[in-house]
């Protein structure tokens, strides 16, 4: 093991760009000191304007299980889109205007029986405690 004898403070300066060369000081004149190098890596990317995708509809199940919802997104005052853990896209359609859906920015669903949401029986209840009648779902798929 190399041991240096090192004086104040420059020589910690002087440490970091000097060969270091092995010394045996006495043990009266040992002193240590603790030298850490650091090193930033900075990367910036320059932020790209990306169009947002546009989605066509196509026929969906008449059910979906609750279980397999990973996210939602309310899209309209008569729509929220559902999106599965595979990755697919459901629209859930309302059959009349849910308006206060978008005011408040959220919903509920409560669990079923059998475990599943289905168009014609369940609805989704707003913040507000408005209900609304799920009418059909519809799958989406990205326009070319």
């Amino acid at each position: 093991m190399a041991r240096l004898r090192i004086a104040g403070t420059t020589g910690l300066v002087a440490l970091a760009g000097a060969v270091m060369a092995p010394v045996s000081p006495t043990p009266a004149q040992q002193e240590f000191a603790q030298v850490t190098i650091q090193q930033t890596l900075i990367i910036k990317r320059r932020a790209t304007a990306q169009k947002p995708l546009k989605w066509k509809e196509k026929k969906g199940p008449k059910c979906v299980a609750l279980s397999q919802i990973a996210g939602a997104a309310v899209v309209t005052d008569d729509a929220i889109d559902l999106v599965t853990k595979s990755g697919d896209r459901l629209r859930a359609r309302f059959s009349s205007n849910c308006p206060a859906l978008d005011y408040y920015s959220g919903f509920y669903m409560k669990p079923t029986h059998d475990g599943r949401i289905c168009s014609d029986r369940d609805v989704i209840r707003t913040r507000s405690g408005a209900q609304c009648e799920i009418d059909r779902f519809r799958k989406l798929v990205p326009k070319d």
